[in-house]
Formats: C-alpha cells, sequence, structure tokens
C-alpha cells in the first residue's frame, strides 16, 4: 500500500522529529531502522522490468504490410513445396521467392528490436543522479561514508559543500550562515536556492516554494547543514520522475507517417484481397467445369492442377501489389536525413523522428538552458556621475562566463575613475567563485551570480599598464598549453595580491548580503559589500561619486537610485548592490583570528552592524540571457505556421521578460492570457484549458513542475498538435519521453534529458530546431515522391497481372521477378529521390495537417493512368511477341519463334486439343530453345516474351522516376541534372537488370534469357511515352489548381 506523503515543509522540526521518532542528536537506532526498511526498503529506484525478447520480435510483425508478406511468403512456400516437380524446379530455385520475403521481414525485426532495446536508458541516467553515500547519524554516532541506498525516512543527515543530495529530506538546523542548493535541473531554477529551516504556512505548495527541503539528485554548492530524511527511493521528487517518464514512454503513439502508412496498408489489405478473389474467380472455367441437365448443373469437373496455377497467379498478384522495398527505402531515406541533420548539430536517435519534425504544430520550450544560456551574465551596470543628480550606465556585451565573449560598450580601462576601480575591487574580492572551461563550455565554479561578476573584473581590466601587458601575455600562453580547461582570471587575480581579504562575513537571509574585509595597500582596512540593491541601499548613508569622493545620500539620490533599479528590472535583470566602509571601528586593525576583536567575527548576528552606515557604490544588472539566435528563430516558426510555448519551472517575471526580450511578446502586449505558473493553469477546467491552448500566439507557463509540462504536453496531443518539447534537465525528461519528438540539449542537457528524448541538439542552439524543422519538411516531400513512385510502379504491376488473368494469357510476370523489380530495380531511384533538392518557400508554408492524405483523388487518378500505361505496355509487347512479325517497324521473328493467333494465346490451357499444332526451336542469346512437347511453347517458350515484359516493366518504372521529381511542375522546370544522385540510380538499376539477365545463373533463377540491341530498342521505344503522359496530366493538374485559385 502506497504511503500518503507526509507534508514535512508545513510542519516545524520538532513536529517533525516527533513524527519520525527521533532525536537530533542522536538518530535512529539499528532495531527502528530495521523495522522501517520492511516499510519502506531500500533507498534507490526501482528497475522497470523490460520487454522480454520474445515480445520484442512479436511486435515487429505487428504490422499491416508485415502480416501481408508473411501471408503471401506462407503461400508462396507451400505451392513451390507442392508444384516443384511440376515446375521443373529443384532445390534453391524453388523456395526463392518466399526466401526472399522472409529475409526482408527478419532484417526489419532486427532493426526494430535494436532500436526498441535501447529506448529506456533514460531510467539508468537516474540512478546516476542519486547521491552514493551520506553522513548519517546512527545509534548516537556519526557515520561518514554511509551507503546512501541504506537510509530511511527519520534518519538524520549532515550536508556539507559539494555533497550531492541522497534523498529528500527536511533540513532541520543550518551549520553555516546560509544554505544554498543547485536544483535547477529539477525544477528549471537559473539561480541556486537558499534553504532555511522556517516551516511553510500551506500544505500544498509548488516544488520551488519548498525552502526548508532538499531534494534527492541535487548539490550543496554553500555552507552546511543537518537534515531529516523524508522521503526514500520511489517516494522522492526524482522517484516521482521516473515513474513519469514510465508512463509517458508507456503513451508512446505512432509517428504521423507510420499512421498514414497503416491506413493505406489497410486499405491495400481489402484491395488486395478483393482483386485476388476477382482475379481467381474470373479464371473457375479453367479449374471447374459441369454439364446443365435439365436446367441444373451435374457432372462437376475439378482440375486442382488448375486451380492451384490460378491460385498462384492471385498470389504473384498479391506481391506485385505489395511494395516491399518500401520499408527499407523509407529507412535508407530517413538515415541520410539523419546524416543530414547531424551536419546541422541536430543528432537524431529514433529515425522515424525526422518525419516527425517536419508537421511539428507546436514547439514546448523550457527556458533556461534552452531559450537562455544558462550562464549568469552582467548585462549592464551603473552608477553615479560627478553630481548626485546623474547617473552612468554602462552596457556590457558576451552571455557566457568566457571572459573573451564580448565587453563593455565605450569603455576605456586606462581611464577609470575611482569609482569605477572601486567597484571592479569589490566585484572581484568579495566574490569565493570561479571559472573552467569544459571542452568548450565554460562554466561557474562557486555561485553563477558571482562567476559573472568576476567575468565583468575581466572585460573591465586594470589600471595598471604593465600589469595589463602581463595578463594578456599570459591569456596568449594559456592558449598553447594543453591543459584548456582552467580559465586564468588575471584582472580578479591582480585586486586580489593587490587587496589581501582578512575576514569574510558570509551570506545570510535576513540582511541578503556578502562582506569581505580586505587589507588595502596603503595598511588600512576597508570593509567590501555585495548585496540585494534595496538591502544595501537602506544600511547605505553616503554614496560615491565618479571622482572618488562621497556625499550623504539624500531622498532626492536615493529615489533616482530606485528609478534606475527599477528600470533594470523591468528588463528582468537581478540587481546586485555594491558598497564598502572605511570606518570600522574595532576591526580597522584586524588581521587574523588572534585579534581581540574575532569573536564579533563568529556571530553572524553582529553582521548587520558591521555592515551599516555604508558607502553606495553602483548597481549590477545580472540576468540568464537569451541565446542570440533566438529571436531570429521565433520569427522563422511565427511564419511557419509553428506555435511556441514556453514552460519553465522560473519565476513569472523572469520568464515573462525573457519571453518579451525574444519577442514571442511584444512589450506593451498585455499577457493576462498568455502568462500562467503552472498551479494556476492546472487549477483551470479542462475546457479553459483547451481554450488557452488552441489561442493564437504564444503562451508561457512559470513554476511548473515536471507533473505539469506532461500534462500540457499530453493535452495539446488529445488537441491533435504535433508537439515538439525541448528541454535540459531531469525535470523536463517525462515531458520530453510523452512528446511526439522530445529535443535535448547537448551541452548543458543532463544525462536523463538527453535518454528520454528523439533529438540531441549538439550546439544548444535553438534554431538547431528550427533548420531541423525545414529539413524534416523537406524529407517528407521527398519521401512522398517516392512512396508515390513506388505506389504507381506497383499499380501497374497489379494491373499487368489483372489483364493477364483476364485475358486468360500465360502469366507475363512470375512473383520472383516482381520481388527483383520491387526491392531492388525500384530501390535506388526510389531512395534517390531522397535527395531532391527542397523548395525554398519550405519554412514560408504551414505545418501539414493529420488528416493530409498521402495520395489524394487527384494524384490517385494520375497514377492509375500511368498504372494502366505500365500494365498495357507490359503485356502488350508480350502478346506482340507471340502474335506479331514486326512492331514499330522492328523485326521481332528474327530469332526464328513461331507466331500464333491472338485466339490460340488466349486459350493456351486447350493446346493439347489442337490438331497440326507445331512449333520451331528458337534462338535466346546464345541458348536453343527446344519443345519436347508444342504445348510447352506457353510455358517454357514464353522465356523471351517474359524477359520483354520485365524488361519494360523495368524500363517504364526508371522514367517514371523522373516524372517523380516533382509532383506538378514539369521536367523542362525540374530537369532531371538538379538531382544527379536520380540518374545514378538509374543507371545502377540498369546495370543490375543487366546483371540479371546476362549472368547465367541469375537468368536461370529468375527465368529470363539475354535481349539483342533490337529488342531493347523495342523495350526504350514502349516505356518513354510514360513521361509524355504524366507531363499531359501534370500540365493538366496545374490548370485544374490555378482555376481553384481565381475561384477562390
Amino acid at each position: 500500500m502506497e504511503e500518503k506523503p507526509f507534508p514535512a515543509w508545513s510542519w516545524s522540526v520538532d513536529q517533525c522529529l516527533k513524527e519520525y521518532q527521533v532525536k537530533l542528536e542522536k538518530g535512529l537506532s539499528t532495531y527502528e531502522v530495521d523495522k522501517r526498511r520492511e516499510r519502506y526498503g531500500l533507498n534507490e529506484l526501482e528497475k522497470e522490468k523490460g520487454k522480454p525478447l520474445w515480445r520484442l520480435v512479436l511486435e515487429q510483425f505487428d504490422d499491416t504490410l508485415v502480416k501481408i508478406l508473411l501471408g503471401a511468403a506462407f503461400i508462396s512456400f507451400v505451392l513451390a513445396y507442392v508444384n516443384q516437380d511440376e515446375t521443373g524446379e529443384s532445390g534453391f530455385e524453388a523456395y526463392v521467392e518466399p526466401l526472399v520475403i522472409l529475409w526482408i521481414l527478419v532484417l526489419n525485426a532486427i532493426v526494430g528490436v535494436w532500436q526498441e532495446s535501447n529506448a529506456e536508458k533514460a531510467l539508468e541516467a537516474l540512478k546516476e543522479m542519486q547521491g552514493e553515500s551520506a553522513k548519517v547519524l546512527r545509534d548516537g554516532y556519526l557515520v561518514p561514508d554511509f551507503p546512501a541506498k541504506e537510509l530511511v525516512p527519520g534518519d538524520i543527515v549532515e550536508l556539507r559543500v559539494g555533497d550531492k543530495v541522497p534523498a529528500d529530506m527536511r533540513v532541520a538546523t543550518l551549520k553555516s550562515s546560509t544554505l544554498r542548493v543547485e536544483q535547477s535541473s529539477l525544477t528549471g531554477e537559473s539561480m541556486p536556492v537558499t534553504k532555511s529551516t522556517d516551516f511553510l504556512a500551506t500544505d500544498d505548495c509548488e516544488l520551488q516554494a519548498k525552502e526548508n527541503m532538499v531534494f534527492a539528485g541535487t548539490t550543496v554548492v554553500n555552507g552546511s547543514c543537518i537534515c531529516i530524511v523524508v522521503n526514500t527511493g520511489m517516494c522522492t521528487e526524482i522517484g516521482k520522475i521516473q515513474r513519469q517518464i514510465h508512463d509517458a514512454s508507456m503513451e508512446e503513439s505512432d509517428t504521423p507517417l507510420k499512421k498514414k502508412l497503416d491506413e493505406f496498408g489497410n486499405r491495400l489489405t481489402f484491395a488486395i484481397g478483393v482483386v485476388c478473389l476477382v482475379v481467381w474467380a474470373i479464371n473457375y472455367k479453367y479449374f471447374l467445369s459441369w454439364e446443365v441437365v435439365d436446367d441444373w448443373p451435374s457432372d462437376f469437373r475439378f482440375s486442382f492442377e488448375k486451380c492451384a496455377y490460378y491460385f498462384k497467379i492471385a498470389v504473384a498478384l498479391a506481391v506485385a501489389a505489395i511494395p516491399e522495398g518500401l520499408p527499407s527505402v523509407i529507412t535508407t531515406c530517413l538515415a541520410l536525413g539523419t546524416r543530414k541533420m547531424a551536419q546541422k548539430n541536430a543528432i537524431v536517435r529514433k529515425l522515424q523522428s525526422v518525419e516527425t519534425l517536419g508537421c511539428t504544430t507546436v514547439i514546448c520550450s523550457d527556458k533556461t538552458g534552452t531559450l537562455t544560456t544558462n550562464q549568469m551574465s552582467v548585462s549592464e551596470f551603473f552608477t553615479l556621475g560627478r553630481k548626485t543628480t546623474a547617473c552612468r550606465v554602462f552596457g556590457v556585451e558576451g552571455t557566457t562566463y568566457d571572459p573573451k565573449d564580448g565587453g563593455i560598450m565605450n569603455w576605456n580601462c586606462c581611464k577609470m575613475d575611482a569609482n569605477l576601480l572601486l567597484m571592479a575591487e569589490i566585484c572581484a574580492i568579495c566574490n569565493d567563485a570561479g571559472v573552467f572551461c569544459d571542452g568548450r563550455l565554460f562554466k561557474a565554479t562557486g555561485l553563477p551570480t558571482e562567476a559573472a561578476l568576476k567575468v565583468l573584473v575581466e572585460k573591465m581590466g586594470v589600471p595598471d599598464s604593465k600589469a595589463r601587458c602581463k595578463i594578456r601575455d599570459a591569456q596568449i600562453v594559456s592558449s598553447y598549453l594543453i591543459d584548456r580547461n582552467t580559465v586564468k582570471l588575471g584582472c580578479c587575480d591582480w585586486w586580489m595580491k593587490r587587496s589581501k581579504r582578512v575576514a569574510t562575513l558570509e551570506f545570510d537571509r535576513v540582511r541578503k548580503s556578502m562582506g569581505v574585509i580586505v587589507r588595502e595597500p596603503n595598511g588600512s582596512n576597508r570593509l567590501l559589500v555585495k548585496g540585494a540593491f534595496e538591502s544595501l541601499l537602506e544600511r547605505s548613508t553616503y554614496v560615491q561619486l565618479a571622482d572618488g569622493s562621497t556625499v550623504p545620500l539624500d531622498e532626492s539620490c536615493r529615489q533616482l537610485l530606485l528609478l534606475k533599479q527599477l528600470e533594470m528590472s523591468s528588463k528582468g535583470l537581478r540587481c546586485l548592490g555594491l558598497a564598502y566602509k572605511d570606518d570600522l571601528g574595532e576591526l580597522s586593525g584586524y588581521y587574523a583570528a588572534t585579534h581581540p576583536a574575532h569573536k564579533k567575527l563568529l556571530d553572524p548576528s553582529c553582521y548587520s552592524s558591521i555592515e551599516s552606515d555604508l558607502v553606495f557604490v553602483g548597481v549590477v544588472g545580472l540576468r540568464d540571457p537569451p541565446r542570440e539566435e533566438v529571436h531570429r528563430a521565433v520569427n522563422d516558426c511565427r511564419r511557419a505556421g509553428i506555435k511556441i510555448m514556453v514552460i519553465t519551472g522560473d519565476n513569472k517575471s523572469t520568464a515573462e521578460a525573457v519571453c518579451r526580450e525574444i519577442q514571442l511578446f511584444s512589450n506593451g502586449e498585455n499577457l493576462r492570457g498568455s502568462s500562467f505558473t503552472g498551479k494556476e493553469f492546472m487549477a483551470f477546467s479542462s475546457q479553459q484549458q483547451i481554450e488557452i491552448l488552441s489561442q493564437d500566439g504564444g503562451k508561457v507557463f512559470s513554476r511548473a513542475e515536471p507533473r505539469h509540462k506532461q500534462e500540457i504536453v499530453r493535452m495539446l496531443k488529445e488537441m491533435g498538435e504535433i508537439v515538439a518539447m525541448t528541454g535540459d534537465g531531469v525535470n523536463d525528461a517525462p515531458a520530453l519521453k510523452l512528446a511526439d519528438i522530445g529535443i535535448a540539449m547537448g551541452i548543458t542537457g543532463t544525462e536523463v534529458a538527453k535518454e528520454a528524448s528523439d533529438m540531441v541538439l549538439a550546439d544548444d542552439n535553438f534554431s538547431t530546431i528550427v533548420s531541423a524543422v525545414a529539413e524534416g519538411r523537406s524529407i517528407y516531400n521527398n519521401m512522398k515522391a517516392f512512396i508515390r513512385y513506388m505506389i504507381s510502379s506497383n499499380v501497374g504491376e497489379v494491373i499487368s497481372i489483372f489483364l493477364t488473368a483476364v485475358l486468360g494469357i500465360p502469366e507475363c510476370l512470375i512473383p520472383v521477378q516482381l520481388l527483383w523489380v520491387n526491392l531492388v530495380t525500384d530501390g535506388p531511384p526510389a531512395t534517390a529521390l531522397g535527395f531532391n533538392p527542397a523548395d525554398v518557400d519550405i519554412m514560408q508554408k504551414p505545418p501539414r495537417k493529420n488528416t493530409d492524405a498521402l495520395i489524394n483523388s487527384w494524384v490517385f487518378f494520375r497514377y492509375m493512368v500511368i498504372g494502366s500505361y505500365v500494365g498495357i505496355a507490359t503485356v502488350g509487347i508480350f502478346i506482340v511477341w507471340y502474335t506479331q512479325a514486326s512492331f514499330l517497324g522492328i523485326n521481332i521473328v528474327s530469332d526464328g519463334h513461331t507466331l500464333v493467333e491472338l485466339s490460340q494465346l488466349r486459350n493456351w490451357g486447350e493446346c493439347s486439343t489442337w490438331t497440326n499444332f507445331t512449333v520451331s526451336p528458337f534462338k535466346a542469346g546464345n541458348r536453343l530453345i527446344t519443345f519436347s512437347d508444342p504445348c510447352e511453347y506457353f510455358t517454357v517458350g514464353k522465356v523471351k516474351a517474359m524477359t520483354l515484359s520485365l524488361s519494360v516493366l523495368v524500363a517504364i518504372e526508371m522514367f517514371n522516376s523522373l516524372n517523380a521529381l516533382s509532383e506538378d511542375n514539369s521536367l523542362i522546370k525540374m530537369p532531371p541534372w538538379r538531382n544527379p544522385w536520380l540518374l545514378v540510380a538509374m543507371s545502377l538499376s540498369f546495370a543490375l537488370h543487366s546483371v540479371i539477365l546476362y549472368v547465367p545463373f541469375l537468368a536461370d533463377i529468375f527465368g529470363i534469357v539475354p535481349l539483342s540491341l533490337y529488342e531493347w530498342l523495342l523495350v526504350i521505344l514502349l516505356s518513354a511515352p510514360v513521361i509524355l503522359i504524366d507531363e499531359v496530366l501534370k500540365f493538366v493538374g496545374r490548370r485544374r489548381r490555378r482555376t481553384k485559385l481565381k475561384a477562390a
């Protein structure tokens, strides 16, 4: 039975200790631990049972087209076995057809199983986020490096800087003045969160609001504390995310293309069944006859041999109708698409995602790390000028921790006045952070805001010209070092050597500031302070002007500073105030812990009095800046008809400011119906939620928890939208898994997010998504081209077999030949159509709808016309060879074969009853075809006619592939050399066809013989008109479209 969660955040520490029957100074006893482990289990994430191999294999055959192929393979196998002696085939030759079909199915199954078995690694990556050990109090003893999986609710755990939190815990006491935890990957907050021991007044609050809780998988970045374990294993927030990821994986639906192909497969199944039955029934007179006596049929005669023969023709029809090569061509095209996308920094993990991107209608994007860099940077700073009525504002370029990324606008480090020098000193020394380079990404050690201040100091430079030269030389040398990870902050180091830090006043939640006492070069002590703007301004009595002089802070100056700070806050900037103090009283001579005034520094309650009567220096505005390319990408999406929704765990004002900056919203736009917190949105009724999501324009959802993100994605999918979800944190993983296509950040993204996604952005660039959508649209258009091409070819094959059956002539194409055409000769041109160049206006069209037909009525009519010509030409050349001496001026009987009447050809089954029927042997290449029985002329002797039929079919389909270059444009406007790969593919297909014609072993397998030059000329003359026919149909199509546009 699932335990009801205990709202520890809304209870006092004493109440929590009472609830868990534990004392802070003793911890749990071994006996109590054993009892609780029986109740709660181990503190680890459950391993979900994967699908067994046999189930994975079976699922690969749960497809309409595959089932048809299986049936065709089985029937072909039975017929090959039954008719092995009668057909003269032996051994391998008799079973080529079923074996080829089975080989295709097995290959597809292997690929499918391999993809499935790699699908659930996100859950394993989550486990790596859990802490492995903890410092635990048991039986009154502190146990270091205690296995984290052994923790139970009620355990007392000590956390220090750098520790990974092993379970969800209630903060009981702080061992330092402040405690900060980095939980952005879990909640989406861009800054480390300050924790406290105070209880909250409500049981129902957002994850981000639980400031007295620390969560499994997050990291302590500042301070230390004692905590009470509240939830372990699957009951932790990270455990809930695992369950959500698993649930989302169970809800995975087919891609839009898969749905279209399944729909096509179902219709094809019905059509094949009907046509096969009709063909078989039409020829009933050949295997079933009777006499009519007194108006009643009697004396039935049934020929199993003839019945099996026409049944085999029906099977051949099924083989012809099924585009066997379609799965492999689609896979090849998607694989080529993944290569193209990889070149554009979009790494596709699932092939089907390539096509899904093309029909994306909504992009749900995380903010932190996706739209923004997830790297704090100083955007601007201001100080007073020469008077208290004038302000100086300095803009700062650059959005990363790279000191060389941008600079300060209109800046001259040689002319820094006393006020700016003091600002640089405070930023450099009142700071515990650092910067390092992890490959190509600069990262912060310590607090992101402090790292951003150090980067600002590097951009400001130093006043000493000699020091500047040394710093520049050191930077040049560092670029040649093997160890490129260490980032040398030369300017910060110069300040720290100039002014030695002797004491630190740690940050706390009451005064909201941090201070350091430094020994200046003149030997005196100075207090440097940075902190929340309002807090520092309240404790300041003086203000420093540009020349370094100080004047009293009057009300008009205070209002000016507040006004400038309000302007910065409205831009989404986090404002930090900077101040100093020279008159330190008894701390003026402080130098070490042995100083008499040291006891004052040990008591945090004294810090507020030390940091009073400050001299205000200036204000620094920081932010997690939007990526440079996002603004353009948002406009591209708008033009392409794609809606953008931002779903973030950050606070509402910050999220709105960023959305305005990337122009998702205009500056003056009222966001009443466009901006909600996750909790606000979930409080609406289902109808209201659907109305909000249906409205045009962007949306932003702030303070969103993982379940909120997942629910929004689910609702959009239920509304029929194709949803792409981007994100980088653990909190994004469930929604990434549920979305039609999940897109993770490759550099800043967590392993959990990457494993849950379908695509990874190697450059974390939002605009890469837009490029990928354009590529997806292009790939879909190309896939439509080759799907239509292959289907039109199959229609031609079906019509040729249908005509054969209706006319009653010998079969002009056998199943193994049809398989060869569908798989091999059609394959290269179909694949090459995947290289068709994209339309210029591809991103200026709205996304295609789910209801858009893969093949509309006009295109179906066109390919029925083309298919009819294919069928007539294929059967026609077969009849011409038997009945005509010449055709189109070409002598056909030069090989010495015997001509027959069309009526004889149509009634060839009655050959044994004909009198005086004789045939002559004829030449086929170097081979002489002879007959022991004249009737063999229609079975063994049809080898040349069948070769001509097969060659015409191949040639027509090669020419038809040129028609597929464009759905509507003429070959004059879209010439074949626009896609040179298609010309190469056509040459390859003709070469492969020549191989089976002129290699004796293969010719025997496929039942064909070599053709002469004149026979090839006849083949080309009968095949080429297919281009002219489709050109006429394209012209009519263009006229129809123009007429419709005029009517509209």
